[in-house]
């Protein structure tokens, strides 16, 4: 079957309404619509009776209240975080004064690598620094419930702390931004490391997951097929990139503006920040050059 990469743009619920979506899973999509966040952030529900809570979202009190709602009678044993983002990981602190539940999952944030001499984390205003897990789970920690199993799965490149979680029972993955149906991910320094990315990518190629719930839009149908067209659109991305630095093209802003045609203003600085993270790594690797240490102000040319 051939590895090319399309995208499912459908709208996954309204926002606010519970869905079952598998005998284990229920979804609610919180109300953050964006051209980053897509229809909004997708929450999860795992099991009946005694459960646990994926990605509980923003800060924002309209979703945690719905998803209050929908496990009303029920138990929270659970509240898994994916990362800190601001869209994933706030409501944990309600949701957990609300039901006790313990807040397990990714550690708290910190970037791929240091800050450069001089640099500016733009990142910043999207980062939940409040973040405090109960329990910090790494690869191959697992929490249960009756009926079901979360196994940690270390994914960094969105962000270095990212992880995914498997159900076991259902063979699904709960990707969180690593892969989306919708679209791509954005991978932006210092947070998100490309080379980072690219090796997670690799590490879902060989697994036996056959849906993957992610944090935004609809389900990964097919996963191991559309994570090999994802490698393959970021090598097509890499490629591109070095073709302009020998064209000569010389700034992010140069190169974002040759391979993004028609891309909606909203996204060009996430295009740059994706560029940069590809620049970064290409530098490192030896196959672009750069003085001093790579940032989003240096000129970039061949190696």
């Amino acid at each position: 079957m051939a590895d090319d990469l399309s995208f499912d743009i459908r709208p996954p619920a309204r926002s606010g309404e519970c869905l079952r979506v598998s005998p284990l899973v229920r979804r609610i999509v919180a109300s953050n619509p964006g051209p980053i966040t897509f229809t909004g952030t997708c929450s999860y529900i795992v099991g009946s009776g005694n459960v646990a809570i994926i990605d509980p979202g923003p800060d924002a009190p309209g979703h945690i209240e719905a998803l209050l709602d929908a496990v009303r009678g029920e138990t929270v044993t659970h509240i898994l975080v994916t990362h800190t983002h601001k869209d994933h990981s706030p409501a944990a602190a309600a949701i957990k004064s609300a039901t006790g539940a313990t807040i397990v999952g990714c550690a708290p944030h910190h970037s791929a690598r240091p800050l450069f001499s001089g640099e500016i984390n733009t990142l910043e205003a999207s980062s939940d620094r409040d973040y405090a897990p109960d329990l910090e789970l790494t690869e191959g920690d697992a929490v249960e419930g009756p009926g079901w199993t979360l196994e940690a799965l270390a994914t960094p490149g969105h962000m270095a702390n990212h992880l995914a979680f498997s159900l076991r029972e259902e063979k699904a993955l709960f990707s969180g931004d690593h892969v989306m149906a919708w679209s791509t991910t954005v991978v932006a320094p210092p947070d998100g490391s490309m080379s980072a990315f690219m090796a997670s990518l690799d590490k879902l190629k060989g697994r036996e997951e056959t849906l993957y719930w992610p944090g935004h839009g609809g389900p990964v149908q097919e996963p191991q097929r559309f994570v090999r067209a994802l490698a393959h659109h970021r090598r097509q991305r890499e490629a591109s990139i070095l073709n302009r630095l020998r064209e000569g093209d010389r700034t992010i802003p140069e190169i974002v503006a040759a391979i993004y045609q028609g891309l909606n203003p909203a996204l060009v600085g996430a295009a740059g920040l994706s560029v940069f993270a590809h620049l970064e790594d290409l530098v490192a690797r030896g196959e672009a050059a750069v003085e001093g240490l790579p940032s989003l102000d240096s000129e970039y040319r061949p190696a």
